[in-house]
């Protein structure tokens, strides 16, 4: 070693600080977030699996054709014939929450980025940092600021999962043709028009490419978020593991492979539309 540099230390004293100093700003953040998961998670629960799994099935049919409908109508009732229904209904709840939030921040920041060039160099390793960390590394400051349960485990899946969001909207904007651009400016059309009527309707389909990559990044992170607490299919899979249970731990699996294809199938069914 030639310089001892100790970077952990640096880092555990600013969420030390964080912790204390903004204490409040975390409690408003974690009633609110908890607030959106019950209200989801209740909204998933009420009706009896017999009409959800009709409503989903449906739904995938209409968005992405008739073979994912019938494949989300067998999937769903091998899901509830498992019994993973409110376990996997909890899961979905909690990745579509984590993932409004994400997209709630990283589209405004792509759009910033694809219009200003500094911004653009300044998020970019940001970005860089949040996709290459390894995702367990998220759970320590949002279990020290969230403590446990399922709002830390949201919070952390929020931060894994923007990146896409942010990279593709900013992606996006910027592939518009600058002839379009120009054109639109010689009629006169202002920076807002330029945006909302142009250069946001043109970029849509990379958009909600990046809506599909963060929702199915924030599901790849259902078993990390289990650990601390998040609960649902994660936590049966790490029953599994923990129990030597196979068969629990294939069955919850196989519940997470038919909630990630159906949730896939159906994004990219909205960005062909």
């Amino acid at each position: 070693m030639i310089v001892s540099i100790p970077v952990g230390d640096v880092f555990a004293r600013g969420i030390e600080w964080m912790n204390t100093t903004l204490a409040p700003f975390f409690s408003a953040v974690s009633t609110a977030v908890n607030f959106v998961i019950s209200i989801s998670e209740g909204l998933l629960l009420a009706p009896p699996s017999y009409l959800m799994i009709p409503f989903l099935a449906a739904l995938a049919w209409r968005v992405s054709g008739r073979g994912v409908g019938i494949f989300t109508l067998l999937g769903m009732f091998l899901v509830d014939g498992m019994g993973m229904w409110d376990d996997a209904m909890r899961t979905l709840a909690l990745v579509l929450a984590s993932a409004a939030f994400a997209l709630l921040v990283g589209i405004p920041v792509g759009i910033w980025a694809a219009r200003n060039d500094r911004v653009e160099q300044a998020v970019r390793p940001v970005l860089d940092f949040m996709q290459t960390m390894p995702a367990f590394v998220y759970l320590i400051p949002a279990v020290l600021f969230f403590q446990l349960g399922k709002v830390p485990g949201a919070m952390a899946t929020v931060i894994f999962a923007m990146p896409p969001s942010v990279r593709l909207t900013n992606l996006g904007i910027r592939q518009v043709s600058e002839e379009v651009v120009e054109a639109t400016r010689a009629f006169g059309g202002n920076d807002r028009q330029l945006l909302f009527k142009v250069q946001l309707p043109l970029a849509l389909t990379t958009i909600l490419a990046g809506v599909n990559q963060t929702i199915m990044l924030a599901l790849s992170m259902v078993v990390i978020a289990a650990m601390i607490g998040a609960g649902g299919l994660g936590q049966q899979v790490l029953k599994g593991i923990e129990q030597l249970r196979i068969g629990l731990g294939f069955e919850s699996g196989l519940a997470v492979v038919i909630l990630a294809m159906f949730l896939d199938r159906v994004t990219q069914g909205l960005g062909r539309k």
